[in-house]
């Protein structure tokens, strides 16, 4: 038996977290194997819980989550964090609303950015990010380029689309984000379909900001 007590672990409920969720991206087909990657803000300790870098979400344990400061500096964790460190913190340091990101490689969204197109508003959801879904240029992954870029096009939008690579999703909650990645892969599958038919009608942004502020009091709150 021993008589040393093991050290608690720094952020365990988000680092649990970054796992339930990760595995919940290759269930809901938003990405696969260990692409993209997810982090949770923890504002009132100031650390940060991301995903290491390239690590299977399935092979994925509490420890090997990463917690950093704001600034970066690995607090604990011993494998290397999320190769998109840098726009993860971009985010928190430049929206104080936002305490969750997630970053896929969702097919139909991604489709769309790789056409390096903003989603426009032609489907109610889309009101989930906002009355659109911008579209960030096109920077090599992990560069301080593609982190600015990220953070000029969402400005206050909940989803933006990065050119020939993927979808950021931001959110109060790490729930929240996820629910934005599949409502806007949901919007992006129907935008590509209409697509191929026709020129999609599109809603006006009084529509879409009706639908905003009805889903402000939608569900069981």
């Amino acid at each position: 038996m021993s008589y040393f007590k093991e050290v608690e672990m720094l952020l365990h409920e988000e680092r649990q977290k970054i796992i339930e969720y990760g595995r919940r991206l290759l269930s809901a087909n938003l990405t696969t194997a260990f692409g993209g990657n997810l982090s949770i803000f923890n504002r009132a300790e100031q650390l940060v819980a991301i995903k290491p870098s390239g690590v299977d979400y399935n092979k994925m344990r509490p420890r090997d989550v990463v917690i950093t400061s704001p600034g970066g500096e690995v607090v604990d964790g011993k494998l290397k964090p999320s190769s998109e460190l840098r726009f993860h913190l971009a985010l928190y340091q430049v929206r104080q609303d936002i305490n969750a990101v997630v970053h896929t490689h969702q097919v139909h969204a991604t489709t769309v950015a790789c056409l390096q197109r903003e989603l426009p508003p032609m489907h109610y959801l889309i009101a989930f990010s906002g009355d659109k879904v911008p579209l960030a240029p096109y920077a090599t992954f992990g560069t301080q380029q593609l982190s600015d870029n990220i953070i000029h096009a969402i400005g206050q939008y909940n989803a933006c689309l990065m050119a020939n690579h993927g979808l950021v999703t931001v959110g109060s909650s790490i729930d929240q984000a996820f629910t934005v990645a599949e409502m806007i892969e949901l919007v992006a599958q129907v935008y590509i379909q209409a697509s191929s038919i026709g020129q999609p009608a599109l809603l006006s942004s009084g529509q879409v900001h009706e639908t905003v502020e009805k889903f402000r009091t939608y569900g069981q709150h």
